[in-house]
Parts: structure tokens; sequence; C-alpha cells
């Protein structure tokens, strides 16, 4: 995911997860600083949850490092994304030796980092003691002020709350574009093509949260188009006494073998929760009044609401 080196960088440092707006402010710098100076931007992120690694708790992620890499490039148009391996030896470096190996591994000159970020062992390397580190050796450095929304500080907490929820729609105005899952299609079940309403499955990863169990308009991007759709995450009460998740597209208005093809689900709106039906013709009909709902949302979201 990194892009050759030619030009020295400024790197907007921390973990993304999610990339939402307060992230946005650090890349934002980061390539405001790059320009300035004549360098490149980059964005550097870690391939796992440092507080999973410190804790030894799991922290379910709001996306994976190539969907994090993606929204990077998409919305914040940096694509050298370097994903950095951190693990114990990363967490109880010296904070200062940390700094001066991804000066020496990336030829950094500046770094952009926020106002919570902090790094070495014992997380002793705190934005105050970086920045004057920074200027002691040379380095360029800012450090950005924490960013609130309606009172609220931003954060990938905040957000991961939301979507567990199943409020996609504020998740969204933190995240500062729609939540986003992908996936290559696996083999189903083949019970929405039974229904004629068939359907696109992704898998999902442990260490991935995933939304509130229902029902959610959505997009789903092919080969850069995007189409309608209406996004199932659950169990399939209906056909399944299986507890495993599944995330389900009906596409709208498209035929065609998705299996084995990487798609993007772009989630804008719960429509509904999960429900158990007596018959498949109750489902159908559940699906029918699903597929209006959520075509008349999207089509009043893309005609700027």
């Amino acid at each position: 995911m990194q892009a050759e080196n030619t030009k020295p960088l400024v790197i907007a440092l921390g973990f993304f997860d999610g990339v939402h707006i307060g992230h946005a402010e650090l890349i934002n710098m980061a390539k405001h600083r790059a320009e300035q100076i004549g360098a490149e931007p980059a964005v550097l992120s870690f391939d796992v949850s440092p507080e999973s690694v410190v804790t030894g708790k799991m922290i379910p992620l709001i996306g994976s490092t190539e969907t994090r890499a993606d929204i990077i490039g998409r919305f914040c148009g940096v694509r050298n994304v370097i994903i950095y391996h951190f693990d114990r030896y990363i967490m109880s470096m010296p904070w200062r030796e940390f700094i001066d190996s991804l000066v020496r591994q990336f030829h950094a000159v500046h770094f952009v980092i926020g106002h919570d970020f902090n790094c070495g062992h014992k997380g002793e390397g705190t934005p105050d003691r970086i920045l004057e580190y920074c200027a002691e050796v040379g380095l360029g450095c800012d450090v950005i002020p924490k960013i609130t929304l309606e009172g609220i500080t931003v954060s990938s907490t905040y957000i991961r709350k939301l979507i567990a929820e199943g409020d996609i729609e504020r998740a969204n105005l933190f995240l500062g574009h729609p939540y986003t899952f992908t996936g290559t299609v696996k083999q189903g079940y083949k019970l929405g093509r039974r229904l004629g309403t068939p359907t696109i499955n992704l898998a999902s990863s442990p260490e991935l949260l995933l939304p509130l169990k229902g029902v959610y308009a959505t997009k789903v991007v092919l080969d850069d188009t995007e189409k309608y759709a209406v996004t199932n995450v659950g169990v399939r009460p209906t056909f399944s006494s299986e507890n495993e998740v599944s995330i389900e597209s009906h596409i709208l208005d498209f035929e065609g073998d998705l299996y084995g093809k990487f798609v993007r689900v772009d989630f804008y709106n719960f429509l509904r929760p999960e429900m158990k039906f007596t018959n498949p013709r109750d489902l159908s009909r559940q699906i029918e009044s699903d597929t209006k709902q959520a075509r008349e949302y999207l089509e009043y979201w893309d005609t700027g609401k």
C-alpha cells in the first residue's frame, strides 16, 4: 500500500480507524505542509489496533486496512498509505527511537499528530514531547486539537458505538462519508434467488465491527459504478438456526454473477430490525417493501434531500 518514496514525506501519524472528520483534519494538514515544503504527503496507520496490543483485549475495527486505505485515497486524496506492523516490540520501543525509525525508513521530515496521540513505552511519547523533540532535531510537527461536532468530540470510539446501535446516519455524519464494508463475494445459500431477489454475500472477519442486525439502505459499488441496494446484516432467522452473521445485499435493477468479485457496500440508513417470518411469502412481501423504501431514501439522498 506504500507508494514508491522519491521525495521527503510529511506523515499524518495515527491509527485512523474509520477515517473520520477528525482524521481528515490531520491528513489535510499533512497535504498543506507537504505543498509548502515541496514534500509528499503520506498517512501512516497500523495493521492492528494499538489499544488491542496494549490491553490484550480485542477492539472491533470499523474497517479493514484495505478499506481504510481506500477511504483515505478517495475522500482525502492521499494515495501513499503506509500500513505499519504494530506489535509488543513497537509498543515497548522508546518513543524517540520510534520517531527516529520513521525518519530513517520513510525519509520523514514532518509529522502531523492528533491531540491524543501517544507512542513508545508506556505511551511516554506525548504530543508535547514529540513536538519539542522534533524542534530539537530539525523536524516539523503539527498537533491537531480535538475536533468536535454538536458538542461531542469526534472519535472512533464514539462512531463504533453508533454503528453497533444501527445509527448509520449519525455515524456517517461523524465519519464525513458513508460507513463502508468491503469484501469478496462468496457462495451463499441462494435463498434470495428462490424468492426472486438474488443477493450477494460477503464474508466478515472476527476483528471487524458489524452494524446492528437489520436491514439497511445501501449502495454496492462494482468497478466504480454505484448501484442501489438493500443489505441485510444478520443470521437469516426465517431459514436458519445458525448464529453466523452474514452481510447479504440485494442489488436493485441488476443481474449478473459476482462470485469472487471484490465489492464495496456503502451504508446509508437503517430501515428495520431483522425479523423472523412464518413463511416465505411474508418475507417476499417485506423484501418488496424494503426495496421500495431503500430506493426512495437513496433517490432522496442523491437529489440533495
